[in-house]
């Protein structure tokens, strides 16, 4: 149930601890324009604070004082008055015929501009495009309107606003709403203790490193041309023991090799890919050479890079282009190994009279009273493992836990993130042997559900579906699988089978990935269907056809 919001200046005490906590914990990197602000702004009066924060959280730059009503606040023209004089907020600003667009209603578009009575009843779109032809300049709001009695305000310290969000939160996609969700109950947090040391950013530069990275994601994707944006990051020398940066400039110049590979620009794209140390640039480096025509190149390097692959998905890819290259150099074939034997299901059904999903469908077929069918998915497995690991997941360490909002351990997905945590894993994964794990899963059920969790879908687990997976499914076989996600916890967090089937009078269960006409199995999937054949772990694959109408 959501809770209610009783204090209206609610906002106004959260903006406020946002900064006591950059102040308590970062006061070493700000800069004087940052630290003149946080004091300046516990001086004004609580009116013109709440004001303020008001226009922060709002979007865009650009208010009408007769829109800004607020009854905790009062007389907002008032409240803006020390606002105007620290010259934070700027009154009747110079802006542009678009911008005075947005802001006025159509009667008043034909009151500034006194519009013919044909132009009077067109759309603002065509009347903004006969405007521009006539109205190139930039003038005060005033100006533009001078029989209009409001008032235009400005807010200019919202850049400064957003860099300090960012030192709280350590990244840009959080924002303020955090905050009421959180006081409403729609998240609840995970409660970690914070050391010192405990800081999404060590020195100014890193600070500064990760606007530039995100002003060049910002030019990427507004399609600043790929080149540019690669020399730009290129150029950035970020220092050598921040792998935390150097995976987010990384991850960009993946991004941008992806799009030069579907480009077809094979040498800017392979450039692209060989500077780039992100999780399996280094295998698609290679296929492009292989699309380039180059394939005695392209195989010295995959021969490398299989005497030591970085993941499953590497070697499978790697594998897969091999044969391919060495028919094209005329090598000969190489024996392939036989895969693990997989139980295949062929069922051919009626098309359903409602439309729902293929897994649906199965399930429904194959649902018994004495071995009951769930759609899972990712689900359950990953959520079984969440439940165990959870003190080693939320354990509070340097970089991973820095403001009250975190999801998970901002490491997450950085390559040491188990090395850091081996020995708490290694102690949560003992429990599987000795019996423990019943006991500690059901007890972090209790206590932690509903918190927000990387791992645990609280809203696909319930009593009955957690009672089935620990009565049927053998500790050996959770372990195995809780192992292989711990490996690569950003791919192998996906790809699990659809469906799993209990047998609760045998103790016994099966998982099944559903393919519809047509379909075929991911990479992903063939990565951990082979890996519970090859430990005995029961997987079965399920052909679904329509059966032809009578």
């Amino acid at each position: 149930m959501l809770r209610v919001l009783e204090n209206p200046l609610y906002y106004l005490d959260n903006f406020q601890d946002v900064l006591s906590w950059i102040s308590a914990r970062y006061a070493d990197l700000l800069s004087p324009e940052e630290t003149r602000f946080i004091a300046a702004f516990g001086a004004l009066p609580q009116p013109s604070r709440a004001l303020f924060v008001r226009l922060v959280m709002r979007k865009g730059c650009l208010f009408r004082a007769s829109k800004l009503k607020y009854p905790e606040i009062g007389d907002t023209r008032a409240a803006a008055l020390p606002l105007l004089a620290l010259t934070w907020v700027e009154a009747d600003p110079v802006i542009a015929l678009d911008e005075l667009f947005d802001l006025l209603l159509k009667a008043e578009i034909a009151q500034a501009f006194d519009l013919a009575p044909s132009l009077k009843a067109a759309r603002k779109a065509e009347q903004l495009e006969v405007l521009r032809e006539q109205h190139g300049e930039h003038r005060p709001f005033s100006a533009w309107h001078p029989a209009c009695s409001d008032v235009l305000y400005r807010i200019g310290l919202q850049p400064l606003c957003d860099r300090l969000r960012l030192i709280y939160f350590g990244n840009y996609h959080q924002d303020w709403s955090e905050f009421v969700l959180s006081d409403l109950g729609v998240y609840q947090y995970e409660r970690v203790e914070f050391s010192p040391e405990s800081r999404g950013f060590r020195t100014r530069q890193d600070i500064e490193h990760y606007e530039v990275l995100h002003q060049c994601r910002e030019r990427y994707n507004d399609s600043a041309p790929a080149d540019e944006v690669l020399q730009e990051l290129a150029a950035l020398p970020l220092p050598e023991d921040n792998t935390w940066l150097a995976s987010r400039r990384d991850k960009l110049r993946f991004q941008i090799a992806q799009h030069l590979e579907k480009c077809q620009d094979w040498p800017a794209a392979y450039r692209a890919y060989a500077d780039c140390r992100y999780p399996g640039a280094r295998g698609r480096a290679i296929r492009v050479l292989e699309k380039d025509e180059q394939p005695q190149a392209a195989y010295d390097r995959l021969t490398i890079a299989l005497a030591a692959p970085e993941s499953e998905a590497e070697q499978q890819l790697l594998q897969r282009m091999a044969p391919r290259l060495r028919r094209k150099l005329g090598y000969a074939k190489q024996a392939a190994s036989a895969p693990a034997s997989v139980e295949r299901i062929d069922l051919q059904l009626p098309f359903p009279e409602q439309a729902c999903y293929v897994e649906a469908v199965v399930q429904q077929h194959l649902m018994r009273d004495d071995a009951p069918v769930y759609y899972v998915e990712n689900t359950l497995i990953n959520s079984l493992f969440g439940l165990l690991c959870w003190p080693a997941i939320f354990k509070a360490m340097p970089g991973a836990f820095f403001h009250p909002f975190h999801r998970g351990p901002a490491d997450l997905h950085s390559a040491d993130f188990y090395l850091r945590r081996s020995t708490d894993f290694a102690a949560c994964l003992a429990l599987l042997d000795d019996g423990g794990y019943h006991a500690a899963i059901r007890a972090t059920f209790a206590a932690k559900h509903g918190i927000v969790s990387p791992f645990v879908s609280w809203e696909a687990l319930d009593d009955g579906l957690l009672d089935l997976a620990l009565a049927c499914m053998p500790a050996a076989h959770l372990k195995k699988a809780f192992e292989r996600i711990l490996l690569d916890i950003k791919s192998n967090r996906s790809g699990l089978p659809d469906l799993i089937q209990f047998w609760p009078a045998e103790r016994r269960y099966r998982m099944i990935e559903v393919k519809g006409p047509g379909d075929r199995l991911q990479d992903n999937q063939l990565r951990w269907i082979a890996y519970c054949a090859q430990h005995a772990m029961p997987v079965s694959v399920c052909y679904l056809q329509w059966q032809a109408a009578a």
